[in-house]
């Protein structure tokens, strides 16, 4: 594993993440993500989303906007980024995973047409409490893409 080219990049993705989650991914995480096939990133000054592509389907591994830059659409901005992506990557459906308590994401990926696909019990952990349920859902991307 290099994780050179991807240094610079890897680093500005995990402070941004930093910003956004209790639990932020490294800059060595982000390297040897960037560095694996098929995965995609959309990105903004004020955050990024991350997605796999995996023969036809594609799923985002994260989904991070600063605090300083929330509620002004980026989110969905970026997420029907990726899900552009995806399609045109060959992807029929794109899946997510997102902690039952993430009351402002699941709003978002309800605008966007995402669906309930399934659970994964006590799959976050959290700091000095009790793990949360993950939601699993998923976006058909055959038909048109909501605007969010």
């Amino acid at each position: 594993m290099s994780g050179q080219p991807n240094a610079p990049c890897a680093e500005a993705l995990a402070a941004i993440h930093a910003e956004a989650f209790e639990m932020p991914w490294s800059r060595l995480a982000f390297a040897e993500l960037l560095d694996q096939p098929g995965v995609l990133l959309e990105v903004d000054a004020s955050g990024f989303i991350l997605i796999r592509v995996a023969a036809d389907e594609a799923e985002i591994l994260t989904l991070a906007v600063r605090p300083s830059a929330r509620r002004a659409g980026l989110g969905a901005r970026l997420t029907r980024a990726a899900a552009e992506r995806a399609l045109l990557a060959g992807s029929q459906r794109l899946f997510l995973e997102v902690a039952e308590d993430n009351v402002a994401a699941r709003a978002l990926y309800d605008r966007m047409g995402f669906e309930a696909a399934g659970r994964r019990p006590r799959y976050y952990a959290r700091p000095n409490a009790a793990p949360v349920d993950a939601l699993l859902l998923v976006l058909n991307l055959a038909g048109p893409l909501p605007s969010g």
